[in-house]
């Protein structure tokens, strides 16, 4: 396989959204969960 795309990656933005998706289904998991714990919020 050729993998000199990966030189073509910007690896800034791909962090920076990987962070922004982990974030984001975060929330919703922390707020069932505490929901399933029958926690307060």
């Amino acid at each position: 396989m050729d993998l000199s795309f990966l030189g073509n990656v910007n690896w800034e933005v791909v962090a920076q959204l990987t962070m922004l998706a982990a974030v984001v289904l975060a929330g919703p998991i922390v707020i069932f969960a505490l929901a399933a714990l029958k926690g307060d919020l």
